[in-house]
């Protein structure tokens, strides 16, 4: 049953952003087991050909959103293609009988949120649809850790010595864009990191945009509902003051590479010592600078599937449900690196573990 709000006014929509493994899905989950009767439809724009994050999403039991709300766009939309795959989406969306009370967009880890926002200008989007806010999801133990904090004067000297050298790399510009698109920003993961490196976050944080929003802190993200939905901002007006990188390249007349980061799946077979798996895993990893690398596996004897998440080199793992009657058992797993990545080397690296 949807309420007033939805019925006749617009339908608030959540854009949640953030860089790969912040920990978006995780929150999102959160938000939908206590959602306080809000009939909540999701949409993730998923990047890779395996639609990890939605399965983990239809796999919640939450009854806010059941699985014909959750619709997937397994595109990869990186930067401006998000707005021409997004406005169909949303128009059979409204379209629906019941329509849903509030709309959460969870973006690609890779994705350009300004493009997305700005879709919501689409007039027969705006009249129905008003994006009550955007929020960044930040990997705090990996900004403590200096992931996206390069040595400027460093690069700098450098490029004295470099005229080829790039002024910025593809990932740090991404991290500044979803920052300076965002009306909250969660410092997400904070328990993995002590107060003086919590401090240094901050500071990192809001040294990367112009702009001030709101910034909280959470681990395992937790947030609560009230807080994430309710903001009331109407974002999508207010899109002139959040340009990309990208898009002030295009006003400068600059050339820019649409094809920074790329994504491949793994497909094996049964993972007889997961935990042996997981370790050398790492050491691929790090030898190949994998950014992220997330999916399934099957273990002999478990009734389950083993989730297996990765950020870098840290490696999250559980199992997060039994297989489905008829469901064909095996592991599946995306890989995502910059567009350097040697795919063949990769593939066959993490194939010889299994």
């Amino acid at each position: 049953m949807t309420t007033a709000r939805a019925n006749h006014g617009k339908i608030p929509a959540t854009v949640i952003t953030g860089f790969l493994g912040a920990g978006k899905t995780t929150m999102i989950r959160n938000l939908l087991q206590n959602a306080d009767g809000k009939r909540i439809a999701l949409i993730i724009n998923e990047f890779g050909d395996l639609g990890v994050d939605g399965d983990v999403l239809k796999g919640c039991g939450a009854e806010a959103c059941s699985e014909d709300d959750i619709i997937e766009l397994t595109n990869g939309c990186i930067c401006c293609t998000v707005a021409d795959d997004f406005i169909p989406t949303m128009t059979k969306l409204l379209e629906r009988e019941n329509r849903p009370d509030h709309i959460i967009i969870e973006t690609s880890g890779l994705a350009l949120p300004q493009p997305l926002i700005a879709a919501f200008n689409w007039p027969d989007i705006r009249s129905e649809v008003t994006v009550d806010g955007v929020v960044t999801v930040v990997d705090s133990a990996a900004v403590a850790a200096g992931r996206f904090a390069d040595d400027h004067d460093k690069v700098d000297a450098l490029r004295v010595e470099d005229d080829n050298l790039d002024h910025e790399s593809p990932i740090e510009e991404l991290f500044e864009d979803q920052l300076t698109a965002a009306d909250l920003i969660v410092l997400n993961k904070t328990d993995l990191i002590d107060a003086s490196g919590l401090k240094a976050v901050r500071d990192e944080v809001s040294s990367r945009t112009s702009r001030k929003p709101t910034m909280i802190e959470a681990k395992n993200g937790e947030v609560a509902a009230a807080i994430l939905l309710g903001l009331g901002v109407g974002t999508e007006s207010d899109i002139a003051n959040r340009k990309s990188h990208h898009e002030m390249e295009h006003e400068a007349g600059e050339e820019h590479d649409h094809d920074e980061f790329d994504s491949f799946v793994v497909e094996l077979g049964a993972i007889a010592d997961p935990a042996a798996f997981i370790d050398r895993l790492k050491g691929v990893i790090s030898k190949h600078d994998v950014l992220r690398l997330k999916g399934f596996a099957d273990v002999p004897g478990k009734p389950m599937r083993l989730l297996i998440q990765a950020v870098g080199a840290r490696i999250d793992q559980y199992y997060d449900r039994a297989w489905a009657n008829g469901e064909k058992r095996g592991t599946r797993l995306v890989v995502i690196g910059l567009h350097d990545m040697d795919e063949a080397a990769v593939r066959a690296a993490i194939t010889a573990l299994a």
